[in-house]
């Protein structure tokens, strides 16, 4: 009886180490560079809601498809001569924080170390614009 009592010890403390060595942490790791102050604590207002991503495609389409691609893959045809290449947004959407896109889409390319042909859209695009386009991302570039 005692050999059995420690036998299944055993095992469930090996599983319990096996289980925790699986898990993954929801939180999303990247090696970006973190957004200026005035950029860090910004926060989605419109994160899941089906019309600010209908918006949002609207927006995407108009002013980002042409180079980031319909499905975001950075493919689009204005992007094709761009070096570096535009950004596949499938990746920047599961790794980077939305503080991060909202920055990124504001403020464009131009700064290093990104050195890209993104203009900036601050002051074409309204904020709202830009939540839109970021939610856009998030619901449909999985």
């Amino acid at each position: 009886m005692k050999k059995t009592i420690f036998f299944l010890t055993v095992i469930l403390v090996l599983s319990a180490i096996l289980l925790s060595a699986c898990g993954g942490s929801a939180a999303k790791t990247s090696t970006r560079p973190e957004p200026p102050s005035e950029y860090a604590n910004k926060t989605n207002p419109f994160a899941g809601k089906t019309d600010a991503s209908d918006a949002g495609k609207t927006v995407y389409e108009a002013n980002c498809a042409s180079c980031h691609g319909t499905g975001g893959a950075g493919d689009g045809p204005a992007g094709a001569a761009l070096d570096p290449k535009p950004a596949d947004l499938k990746k920047t959407v599961a790794e980077a924080s939305e503080a991060y896109m909202f920055w990124r889409i504001s403020e464009g390319g131009g700064m290093s170390p990104f050195n890209s042909s993104m203009p900036s859209w601050k002051g074409t695009l309204s904020e709202n614009d830009i939540w839109n386009v970021i939610t856009y991302m998030e619901m449909n570039f999985k």
